[in-house]
């Protein structure tokens, strides 16, 4: 699969390609700024963007809205965001664009655990999600409140939603709740069915019950 890379820090862009590539990725583009990631996304139209949230001229949000114009100029192309801090306004702008290729949030410290960044790399270039455990527990608390539509789900059906949303499979989410995957498989069916998600050919019901758990949207 062909990658592009958009990161200012020149050693951590160097450290990114030597594990892209170790992961079976063919780095088309490497850049330090935005303007050269769209640039770069519109030469290769790579399957995946591993983007740096704050990049220059400003290091404010440079990255994420170069991410969502890829979003909805190239939907085909998977986002990966890289952050240093936890910033939920730009996780939940990137969440928000539904349709396309899979979409991830990872805070950089991350990507020191090598074999996990590239599970994650992996499960976003194939359509999957990636979102930081530390990520989605922000989101949760943003929310707050008693607008949750989620109120018919219980606390270990919450539990098993919200490691989908870290992106977690069945056998991942077994192994965390130490139970059976066919106790997983259970509980995301009752999930399924509390958030009305009927099966559907043409839609993906564990993104779609992801998305509604994190933004909220009934």
């Amino acid at each position: 699969m062909r990658a592009v890379i958009a990161e200012d820090s020149v050693l951590l862009r160097i450290g990114l390609v030597k594990v892209l590539e170790m992961a079976g990725f063919e780095v088309v583009a490497e850049t330090g700024d935005a303007e050269a990631l769209l640039a770069a996304v519109e030469d290769h139209r790579p399957h995946l963007a591993l983007v740096d949230v704050r990049m220059p001229p400003g290091f404010t949000d440079e990255g994420v809205r170069a991410a969502l114009m890829i979003r909805g100029q190239y939907p085909d192309t998977a986002v990966l965001l890289l952050s240093q801090y936890v910033e939920e306004r730009y996780a939940a702008d990137l969440l928000s664009t539904r349709a396309g290729a899979g979409i991830g949030y990872l805070l950089k410290q991350r990507v020191a655990d090598v074999e996990e960044f590239v599970d994650a790399l992996r499960r976003v270039a194939g359509g999957g999600t990636a979102l930081d455990p530390q990520v989605v527990a922000q989101l949760l608390l943003r929310r707050g409140g008693g607008l949750d539509p989620l109120e018919r789900l219980t606390p270990r059906e919450r539990e098993v939603l919200a490691l989908m949303a870290e992106g977690r499979s069945n056998a991942a989410i077994a192994a965390e709740l130490v139970v059976s995957e066919s106790a997983v498989a259970k509980h995301i069916n009752n999930i399924f069915a509390k958030l009305d998600l009927p099966p559907a050919a043409e839609a993906h019901r564990r993104v779609l019950a992801v998305l509604r758990f994190l933004d909220g949207t009934p």
